[in-house]
């Protein structure tokens, strides 16, 4: 399963059904929480205001993403519906009502047997140009400061269904999507047979984010742990380094973006890396910030990369099969020099990524408003060199992805930097890449991939770079 944008969801005409979340009324609720610090910061971010004052950078923006899986024969609704209900019930992030309040963000979050769904038959889509109006509608249904945050819906045609789901990033990361995926699908497996699904334990998302700002709370802007962040941004100038290339764009601009998906190495040429890096005593996922910076470096950027990596904070315990935004953003750095021969360059990659687990264990929010609370709660200020990895083999229900027609896609309509999201699926590695669209953006975009992949190349079969 590729990460796509969402202009390339392909649905077939048939007939258009939708729920959404909605809860009894009349019930009284739990008290209103706080969200999570990712929350806190996307939600007045996607404002463009902090305190009244307008924010620099792009306009306000909903990313979101997506998920579809297929559903071959006849079309059993009950069993969909209950599937459905009961993937909203297991999963708190998705029962999560976000309200603007003096102080911040709050939530407020129905209990799961409060929760219904609101069903609306949408009627035929009878063509080809009908399917892909109504597939951008329901993408863009999500809201990050409104609602609704997640949307579910299908396209039911005579001998198989398109089953669609989306979420607004404020809820969900891309990891939890896929989880969601295959909750519904294996849900709707087993109540489509008369059985009930079996299925991990979720733990609260709630509870992790409570959790997240108990530990905030004892760090202070003196406290060891951020020794590595206060290095980083004296040595880049700002806790977001900088993308070094151009983009043809002026320092808090922005505009709308562009998103295209890439194969940069086949399945024998991933294996062909795996093994280079197990011999060097480096994994996939240092190999891909090691290919990133060269690759920036022979594009002449610099020979330091300077970067922000997202990280998992979901764990193996009670949160590995909770849907939620489970990540936290660490700043990675290591020399990228010309000359340097592939095992030193892993090796520096490896370390700088050590250090960033061990100094990245302060949530990226909290370092902001600690360190640079001139940032807490605004767009990013400027392009900012960022890259992702991600095995998505070992995604649950990954061995299911083919058979069930699995698919997923991001939506980002709108940015003022490049974005780099590298994933490996059984078929070889790949890259999402999002950048403002700019004539000179697709110029340095289209010449980055084509020296990614060539890097990536020369590293799997030749060990150079």
């Amino acid at each position: 399963m590729l990460q796509l944008p969402s202009s390339e969801l392909v649905v077939a005409p048939g007939r258009a059904v939708e729920w959404r979340v909605g809860a009894a009324t009349g019930v009284p609720g739990p008290p209103l929480a706080r969200p999570s610090f990712n929350q806190e910061y996307h939600f007045g971010a996607c404002a463009g205001t902090d305190g009244g004052d307008q924010a620099p950078g792009p306009r306000p923006r909903t990313d979101s993403f997506a998920v579809t899986f297929e559903i071959r024969g006849p079309f059993d609704r009950p069993a969909l519906e209950a599937a459905l209900l009961h993937c909203v019930r297991r999963h708190e992030a998705l029962r999560c009502v976000f309200h603007a309040s003096a102080d911040g963000p709050v939530v407020e979050v129905a209990e799961p047997q409060d929760v219904k769904l609101e069903a609306v038959d949408r009627g035929p889509v009878a063509s080809p140009a009908a399917a892909r109006a109504y597939v951008d509608r329901f993408l863009g249904a999500t809201d990050t400061r409104r609602g609704p945050w997640f949307v579910m819906g299908a396209v039911v045609r005579e001998g198989s269904t398109t089953v669609l789901l989306a979420c607004d990033h404020l809820v969900t990361d891309g990891s939890s999507m896929m989880i969601v995926l295959n909750d519904v699908a294996t849900a709707y497996e087993a109540f489509s047979r008369g059985r009930e699904p079996a299925l991990p334990a979720a733990g609260g998302f709630l509870d992790h984010g409570r959790e997240e700002r108990r530990r905030a709370a004892a760090v202070g802007p003196g406290d060891s742990s951020l020794e590595h962040w206060k290095g980083f941004i004296a040595r880049g100038g700002g806790p977001f380094p900088r993308f070094p290339l151009d983009l043809g764009i002026e320092p808090g601009a922005g505009g709308p973006a562009r998103n295209t998906t890439h194969t940069l190495l086949d399945r024998a040429g991933a294996a062909a890396l795996e093994a280079r890096c197990r011999a060097a005593g480096a994994g996939l996922p240092t190999a891909a910030l090691a290919a990133v910076g060269v690759s920036l470096r022979k594009q002449g950027g610099p020979d330091v990369h300077r970067t922000l990596v997202p990280v998992s904070t979901r764990g193996r315990g009670r949160h590995a099969h909770s849907a939620g935004w489970f990540v936290n953003l660490v700043p990675v750095e290591f020399p990228v020099a010309d000359g340097t021969d592939l095992a030193r360059t892993l090796a520096a990659a490896r370390d700088a990524s050590t250090r960033m687990i061990r100094g990245g264990r302060v949530p990226f929010v909290a370092v902001l408003r600690l360190l640079a609370p001139e940032h807490y709660a605004r767009p990013w200020p400027h392009a900012v060199n960022f890259c992702s990895y991600m095995d998505f083999r070992h995604a649950p229900g990954a061995a299911h992805h083919a058979a069930r027609r699995a698919g997923g896609y991001t939506s980002v309509p709108a940015t003022n930097g490049m974005f780099l999201w590298l994933h490996r699926t059984h078929e070889g590695i790949h890259l999402n890449a999002v950048h403002v669209d700019t004539p000179q953006a697709l110029r340095t975009g289209t010449a980055l991939v084509g020296t990614l992949r060539r890097t990536l190349a020369d590293m799997a079969h030749h060990g150079t770079l």
